[in-house]
């Protein structure tokens, strides 16, 4: 099967859940154009508090619609951009991937994945319990967040639903990616 995207979402404002779109475009070096978190430096609202002029490491967040069905196996439901993010896909393991790989979505959209999005305690507010089955810890004891990445836009155009995904790997060593404040 191949990597698609299922869903795509954005919002003007800093709302906790994104509203599903016929499509979203990508600014390069900026994000999605329309969303509250585009923009050259940071515009997560946490972040901004600490340091405004921090590069925006977080122009676009990713999140692979298998977490929707574990977590629905675990009693919760979550709808694409309930979560916050922009793009959805199918078919492609997003947490596995190292820093730095290409994400190359339909005809001309070049993504590079920057870190690992964090989940805080509003996904709880979202849904009571939702924090604790979003995150896991692997056999070393090592947090484990599923709730997505983050990204920069490369190369921007239009995203929409059914287009492909395709991998580009960085050089190695490859380094994981990892939660970045």
């Amino acid at each position: 099967m191949d990597a698609i995207v299922t869903a795509v979402s954005r919002s003007a404002e800093h709302n906790f859940s994104k509203q599903n779109q016929q499509s979203i475009t990508l600014i390069e070096g900026v994000g999605v154009e329309g969303d509250a978190h585009a923009g050259k430096t940071i515009k997560h609202l946490y972040l901004l508090k600490k340091d405004p002029s921090r590069p925006n490491l977080r122009q676009i967040h990713l999140i692979q619609t298998e977490l929707f069905d574990e977590l629905l196996e675990k009693g919760f439901t979550v709808k694409p951009g309930d979560l916050g993010e922009n793009i959805n896909t199918r078919g492609i393991n997003l947490l596995g991937l190292p820093t730095g790989t290409h994400l190359l979505i339909g005809n001309s959209v070049v993504i590079e994945l920057t870190a690992l999005r964090n989940p805080c305690v509003q996904i709880d507010h979202f849904q009571k319990g939702l924090l604790k089955a979003v995150i896991d810890r692997d056999e070393d004891g090592k947090v484990i967040r599923k709730t997505g990445v983050m990204g920069i836009v490369v190369a921007g155009g239009e995203v929409m639903p059914e287009d492909t995904v395709r991998v580009e790997l960085p050089a190695e060593p490859h380094q994981p990616l990892e939660y970045v404040w």
